[in-house]
């Protein structure tokens, strides 16, 4: 009951749920253990995680988490419109620093699935939108990460000029592929 394609980076799956419409509404089984495990997709998931960013251009990321607390992440937009990005930082990957770029909203019904290994982080593409997403192992601080947004090696077209996203103070400080501590060889 999904459909999963594959992206310029393969262990970056796109998943897109069915959804059953009728004259009310819509059904959709966004996430179900057996039918991502008959995809090829075991996970077990730890945590959800829901984010509200009011302003067009907000940008979240880029974020990961260093073992034994790394995460997979499954990522959806239950309203509103987002640029999602996975940059590969697996040391010995023959894409490492390369990134995938998808949109994704509560239209198109599409999901991220975000793999252990990559740097994770979205910016809105329209104002009041909501991001869900699971995680595979929960938040731990120390083992919290983030890769600069704007890395030219990264090449990432964010779509909006770089000078009116509006990040975090965090956000601002991450280091640059370069400097980055390799946590996944």
């Amino acid at each position: 009951m999904l459909s999963v394609e594959e992206t310029a980076i393969p262990a970056v799956k796109i998943v897109t749920p069915k959804k059953f419409g009728d004259h009310r509404g819509f059904f959709s089984e966004t996430w179900s253990r057996k039918a991502f495990a008959e995809a090829g997709l075991d996970l077990d998931f730890a945590q959800d995680n829901q984010s509200l960013s009011a302003s067009v251009g907000t940008l979240r990321g880029l974020h990961f988490q260093s073992p034994p607390f790394a995460q997979d992440k499954l990522v959806r937009v239950t309203r509103g419109r987002i640029l999602d990005v996975a940059v590969d930082i697996r040391a010995s990957s023959r894409t490492f620093g390369q990134h995938v770029a998808v949109e994704l909203s509560a239209e198109n019904w599409r999901q991220l699935l975000v793999p252990v290994g990559f740097a994770h982080g979205f910016v809105t593409l329209e104002p009041d939108t909501e991001v869900f997403y699971k995680v595979t192992a929960p938040y731990a601080p120390e083992n919290d990460h983030g890769l600069a947004f704007d890395d030219p090696a990264l090449g990432i077209d964010w779509r909006l000029p770089i000078l009116s996203l509006t990040l975090s103070d965090k956000d601002r400080r991450h280091v640059r592929l370069a400097e980055m501590q390799r946590y996944f060889d």
